[in-house]
């Protein structure tokens, strides 16, 4: 399964804000406990297929889901969607601007793998 690296610095803050204040966001981060496809985001939050695309995107830009490529043997791959934070922080720095942090779950092995070669690639 082929997922999409996570980028080292935070996603812009208007991304998360944007994201986490519409209710259908919210609800597709409470339904997804495990990686699910677009459609099965659909069924489970009861939305239309469209709608859920356009919330999925809205929650990958803001870095909240991550996207990763089932690679199936019938060459019918699809995109699976996951929670990709455990916690979000908005602080306000000195400066008086605020400023997002996103906690995220442990990379395993593969991911790291991945990201290290998304680096290399774009510094090629």
């Amino acid at each position: 399964m082929a997922r999409n690296p996570r980028s080292e610095s935070p996603p812009p803050l208007d991304n998360v804000l944007t994201a986490l204040d519409d209710e259908d966001c919210r609800a597709i981060i409470r339904a997804i406990d495990e990686p699910l496809s677009a459609g099965e985001v659909s069924e489970q939050c009861d939305i239309p297929s469209s709608t859920a695309y356009r919330k999925l995107d809205l929650l990958t830009e803001a870095e909240l889901l991550r996207k990763a490529t089932e690679i199936r043997p019938d060459g019918h791959h699809t995109t699976l969607y996951d929670i990709d934070f455990e916690r979000v922080v908005i602080a306000l720095e000195e400066d008086r601007n605020l400023t997002v942090g996103i906690d995220r779950p442990t990379r395993s092995a593969d991911e790291q793998l991945a990201a290290m070669w998304e680096e290399v690639r774009r510094e090629s």
